[in-house]
């Protein structure tokens, strides 16, 4: 009886160790970053990592590359074309 338990506490501390190094870390970088959008301070955060993104992007004299205008172009004239046929 005395190995049963023996070897019972050991699986259950071993299933511990394993759950808090695989699943565990995980739940913790889930929880900061809900944390992150749950907080005030976190919301004004992430706001002003926003505004000094856009800062940096209408800082650069070409945001996109020749061929993403291309495309980008070409997307929107199917869009137009596609609206205009529904008048």
């Amino acid at each position: 009886m005395r190995n049963y338990i023996y070897k019972t506490l050991i699986a259950v501390i071993a299933l511990i160790v394993v759950f808090e190094f695989t699943i565990g870390k995980t739940l913790n970088k889930i929880t900061k970053q809900t944390d992150v959008l749950l907080t005030k301070e976190g919301r004004k955060k992430m706001v002003n990592t926003i505004k000094v993104e856009m800062k940096k992007a209408v800082d650069k004299e070409n945001y996109l590359k020749e061929d993403e205008r291309i495309l980008i172009n070409k997307f929107i004239n199917k869009i137009k074309s596609e609206l205009d046929s529904v008048r």
